[in-house]
Parts: structure tokens; C-alpha cells; sequence
């Protein structure tokens, strides 16, 4: 009762009721408390701002970690969704292999290996309370957990180095396997080229790419096809092109590998030729092709890709093995990778 008493008595103005004098003091109030508001923060967004600056000088590696791990994750995520569109379009027929572009033959060709790679990590990251151990990891190690979508460029060019290296190592084995099968073409029409061919591998020197075209008979037919073969030959093959060595399908996935890489090597042509790669570019396709870019002048990289895409062009898949040679036949005795393979010290490798 008492409540309606003094409810009654009360006269309750709305806004549009009250004086003027009323309404400017309270606009002016409204809009106090907004740039009161806009005040701190402003003052929070610019101390946020130098908090941050703070922590990357207190704490450099850690900020450069998390942002190369963010950008690598934006990175991958958009490789992945590429892969897959590029899969879907193959598979129904939408697209061709001489449908896709350099760098998304390149992306079909790696992909799949970084997925595979990157699978524990991403598992492992699902766990609860993992990250503590996660972030370590991959600061230490990041050349066995991550794929190259995570590391900087300078780990970039110094694990390339360090894979390629792993892969020439067995040139020379592949060799050999060439070498002890020339006895069985003596009476093949391109005996003596080939025997000068492997002569000049043999002495320090590289054959010239006709001499090459004029042996493919060889690698279509008995003995350096890739069904004729012995299984180490083919097992220190999968290692140069760096593919798994699972032993189903071997030969198989060593002539996809073959034209695949002659598909990267007509995309070149269709985009403008070797001399119009960019640097990188130019580099990492030395890199697939067996070939050491480092300390080379971009002049030499040209001339010696031209050579490979000059073989390449001729191949088929009967011919595949060939071009699965070249890394032996143009690029064994390349100054540069005979430094990676042979250098003294893990240091001089890297």
C-alpha cells in the first residue's frame, strides 16, 4: 500500500516531456560517457600495441614461431582445398594433367607427402593439454614434423639441401646398376654411343643430350626399361625421386613420377619457358629434378633445365625410365652437386 502511495504521487517525465535545459544536460552527459569510453579504449588498443612490441623483443623466438606456425597453418589449409579441387577435377574427367599449371602439378606431385608427414603432428595437436609439448617439438625438429609450409627461408633452403643431398647419395648406386648391364647390348645398334656415354659419366664429364636421345631405345626395351629392372635399381630409384620404397607398385609409381615431371616440364613451355620462371621458381625446380641450385648463376640453372626439357619432351610411358635416368645422365657430375654429395663435413652440406 505504501508503495502505490508514493507511486502515485510521483510524476515520471518521459524524455520528449522534459525541458530543454534538461535535454542538453543530458546529451552532453550521453556523450561524456562516450568519449570516456573511447578514451581507455583507445588507451587499451595502443597499450595492446606496445605489449606486443614488448614481447617480440623480450621474447623474438617465440613470437616468430607463432607466426610462422599461423601463416604455415593459412598456408596449408589453402594447399589442401587446392589438392582436392585439383583430384576432383582429374578424377571426373573435367580436367587433364595438361590442363593444370606448373605450380599445381607441383602441388599434386608434394602434397601428398606433406599431408602425410603433417598427420601425427595434427593428431597429436587434438589431444587436450598437448600443446606444451607440441610447441618444443616443433621449435627443435622442425625438418622431421613440419612440412615446408611451416619453416622459415631459411630453414626452407637449408633443409632442401639436406633432402637432396639424402637423394643424390644414390646416383652413384644407379650407376653402377647401368654400368653392369652394358654388357648385355653389345649387339644393339646404340652400343657404342652408350658406351661412350657412360664412359664420359665414368671420366668427370656429362654427355651431350643428342648422344642421350640416341640410347632411348634402351630404356624402352631389355635392359633399362622399367620392368626389367632389378630391385635394387628400382629401390635406389624411389629414394633419388623420393618416393616411399613400400614394395607394391613400385614400377608403377615410378612412371606416374616420370610423367608427372614431363607435365611440369611442358607447363614451363606453355607459361613462357625456362628463362621466365622467377628465381625461386627456377631453384625449386632444379631441386626436383636432382639438380643442386645453390651457388649457381641463374644462366647455368637455364641452360641445364633446357637440356632436361629437351629429353623430357620425347618421353612416353614406355620410355619413362630415361627420364628417371636424367638426374644421373645430366647431373652427376655437376659441380655443385658433386660438392653436396662428397663435402666433407655435415656443415659444408648444409
Amino acid at each position: 500500500m505504501l508503495f502505490w502511495k508514493i507511486a502515485s504521487r510521483t510524476t515520471f517525465h518521459h524524455p520528449n516531456h522534459l525541458p530543454k535545459k534538461s535535454l542538453v544536460r543530458l546529451v552532453h552527459g550521453n556523450n561524456s560517457d562516450k568519449k570516456i569510453r573511447f578514451y581507455f579504449v583507445n588507451r587499451y588498443i595502443l597499450y595492446l600495441k606496445d605489449y606486443e612490441k614488448y614481447i617480440e623483443k623480450r621474447f623474438p623466438n617465440a613470437v616468430g614461431l607463432y607466426r610462422t606456425f599461423k601463416d604455415g597453418t593459412k598456408t596449408f589449409i589453402r594447399d589442401v582445398k587446392l589438392y582436392y579441387s585439383i583430384v576432383r577435377s582429374l578424377n571426373k574427367r573435367a580436367k587433364q594433367m595438361c590442363d593444370l599449371t606448373r605450380k599445381e602439378l607441383e602441388l599434386y606431385d608434394n602434397l601428398p607427402r606433406d599431408m602425410l608427414k603433417l598427420t601425427p603432428i595434427l593428431l597429436f595437436s587434438a589431444l587436450p593439454f598437448t600443446n606444451y609439448v607440441i610447441f618444443p617439438l616443433i621449435y627443435f625438429f622442425p625438418k622431421q614434423l613440419l612440412s615446408q609450409h611451416f619453416w622459415t627461408i631459411e630453414q626452407r633452403n637449408e633443409f632442401n639441401r639436406l633432402f637432396l643431398h639424402n637423394r643424390l647419395v644414390h646416383n652413384k648406386p644407379i650407376f653402377r646398376h647401368l654400368q653392369e648391364q652394358l654388357s648385355r647390348v653389345k649387339c644393339h645398334d646404340s652400343y657404342q654411343t652408350w658406351q661412350n656415354v657412360l664412359g664420359k659419366i665414368g671420366s668427370g664429364v656429362q654427355p651431350d643430350v643428342d648422344q642421350i636421345l640416341e640410347c632411348k631405345d634402351l630404356f624402352i626395351n631389355e635392359p633399362y626399361n622399367l620392368n626389367y629392372l632389378r630391385g635394387s635399381h628400382i629401390k635406389h630409384l624411389l629414394h633419388l625421386h623420393n618416393l616411399h620404397t613400400f614394395i607394391l607398385f613400385r614400377r608403377s609409381r615410378l612412371a606416374n613420377k616420370a610423367l608427372i615431371l614431363k607435365e611440369m616440364d611442358l607447363a614451363i613451355l606453355r607459361e613462357g619457358g625456362v628463362h621466365n620462371l622467377p628465381l625461386e621458381s627456377l631453384r625449386m625446380s632444379c631441386y626436383i629434378r636432382g639438380l643442386d641450385p645453390t651457388n649457381m648463376i641463374q644462366e647455368d640453372m637455364i641452360c641445364w633445365l633446357k637440356k632436361w626439357i629437351q629429353i623430357s619432351k620425347t618421353i612416353d610411358r614406355s620410355s619413362a625410365s630415361l627420364l628417371l635416368h636424367c638426374p644421373i645422365l645430366l647431373g652427376y657430375n655437376e659441380p655443385s652437386n658433386w660438392k653436396l654429395i662428397y663435402a666433407n663435413s655435415r656443415k659444408q652440406i648444409l
